[in-house]
């Protein structure tokens, strides 16, 4: 669009009417929007969105509710402290929480049937690895998880489920499950709320900073503001090279419905490269980026052979043995990964700041990253 076709109408209700502009429409993006009008009613708050829904994985990711399985907070207990451990156990609780305060259970399709662990045969030595650990992680984590023991060996339920092939199994009952896209939809609903103005379709190709103003170029045209918050994850080095983060494709797919399906809950396997849950009388499964790490670092949606078939194999050899289930859907979402687990929320330069690398645990990070980074913007 030309930019110099804007009416003065669309100019001063919709171009240079932000003190705020948020690029990115995903879950941290519409939090920080959220935060800041919550904080600053009079605020003027513009989000900008590349695509027609949320382009990374708030709305394509598989809805898990949870906060880490007992090999995921092992093994980060190898290259860290116990206290980064419990800090980062507790900011994923404490996010989870506060996304269903703001929204409320019934909104975003909340229910907590617990998560599950999954070892297969071969992988012995890894399952009494973690039972062997499990009193321990239980006495690290409970003051992060309002005082709750975590983990418990559920080898008895193995055989309710159905599955083949798994021997032993780690039951937590303080994980749940949402329904993504009605967690989004809530989200914009209370940004609607609170007058925050969400433009579809307009990619920010640059960011110019001049010092009393921003400037930001896109092919609809261009847009001033005072400050702005960029919670683009997966995408951040598009505009800043220098950030340490990594895309990360999660190919998934869901199946027909299935009668008499035995499964609920949240089931993670292979060191969390794998997981699965129950929706509406259906399975979602997803996972396989360890197949070949580099062929899933890409900003580019879409799906292999080498993925796709590992997924069906699993889902009818282990998951729903001889169900031959039938699939329904098939996408995939980028998430962004960092070789440090935290996610960044910092000021890059006087008056822009991102929010970015949420490590695959959006659902359970984002509402909380979101808050943070809408506090930095109002303290500078």
């Amino acid at each position: 669009m030309d930019n110099h076709n804007f009416s003065y109408w669309e100019r001063t209700a919709f171009i240079d009417d932000a003190d705020v502009v948020i690029i990115g429409s995903g879950i941290v993006g519409l939090s920080a929007a959220l935060h800041l009008k919550n904080s600053e009613p009079n605020l003027k708050v513009l989000v900008l969105e590349r695509g027609f829904l949320p382009s990374g994985a708030s709305t394509k990711n598989a809805g898990f509710a949870c906060f880490g399985t007992a090999t995921e907070q092992l093994e980060a207990l190898k290259h860290t402290s116990d206290e980064e451990v419990v800090r980062l156990a507790n900011y994923k609780w404490r996010g989870l929480q506060r996304l269903r305060q703001n929204l409320g259970d019934a909104a975003i399709d909340y229910h907590q049937h617990g998560g599950y662990e999954l070892f297969m045969q071969g992988e012995e030595t890894q399952a009494e690895e973690a039972m062997d650990n499990l009193a321990r992680l239980n006495n690290l984590l409970k003051p992060a998880i309002d005082g709750h023991d975590i983990y418990a060996v559920a080898d008895a339920k193995i055989a309710g489920f159905g599955f083949n092939g798994v021997n032993r199994m780690i039951y937590n009952p303080f994980e749940g499950q949402i329904h993504t896209g009605k967690m989004m939809r809530a989200l914009l609903y209370k940004c609607y709320e609170k007058k925050v103005l969400v433009l579809n379709g307009c990619e920010i190709t640059a960011i110019h900073n001049n010092g009393d103003h921003i400037h930001l170029t896109s092919p609809q045209g261009n847009f001033n503001t005072t400050k702005v918050i960029m919670a683009t994850n997966a995408f951040a080095r598009q505009l800043y090279p220098e950030l340490q983060v990594v895309p990360g494709r999660g190919q998934v797919l869901v199946t027909k419905p299935i009668p008499g399906l035995k499964l609920k809950g949240t089931y993670h396997f292979r060191e969390g490269y794998y997981y699965f849950r129950n929706i509406d009388g259906r399975v979602l499964f997803g996972g396989g980026r360890n197949l070949d790490f580099a062929a899933e670092e890409t900003p580019e949606f879409g799906h292999t052979h080498t993925v796709k078939n590992t997924l069906i194999q699993y889902l009818n050899d282990v998951i729903l043995p001889g169900k031959n289930a039938e699939i329904d859907y098939w996408w995939s979402g980028i998430m962004g990964f960092g070789e440090e687990i935290s996610p960044i929320v910092k000021q890059l330069e006087p008056n822009i700041f991102c929010a970015v690398r949420c490590n695959g645990m959006g659902v359970a990070m984002g509402s909380l990253v979101g808050k943070e980074v809408a506090e930095l913007v109002l303290k500078f």
